[in-house]
């Protein structure tokens, strides 16, 4: 049996309670391939089709950046939807 058989995950884009076995690997880093020392997040089929699989070089600094300066989440993707590549979470 496999160890992940009877494991449920939560997709972190819609709350939605999965089957480990179901459920695709997010690396919040962008390398799932790299598995030492690594926690996985987890998306279900349905959030992981409407991902832009592309890379994503900086887009995790730029988000911690604002995430800081920020206090909600509706907040946050205007911020990083209107930052322009900003990594300071501030206009000039």
């Amino acid at each position: 049996m496999h160890p992940f058989s009877n494991a449920h995950v939560v997709c972190i884009a819609c709350g939605v309670e999965i089957p480990r076995h179901d459920a695709r690997e997010y690396d919040r880093y962008g390398d799932r391939f790299k598995r030492r020392g690594k926690r996985f997040e987890y998306l279900c089929e349905r959030c992981d089709a409407e991902l832009c699989h592309h890379p994503r070089e900086g887009v995790e600094a730029r988000l911690c950046a604002i995430e800081s300066a920020v206090t909600s989440r509706t907040e946050l993707v205007r911020m990083f939807l209107t930052d322009r590549g900003q990594t300071s979470g501030q206009k000039d």
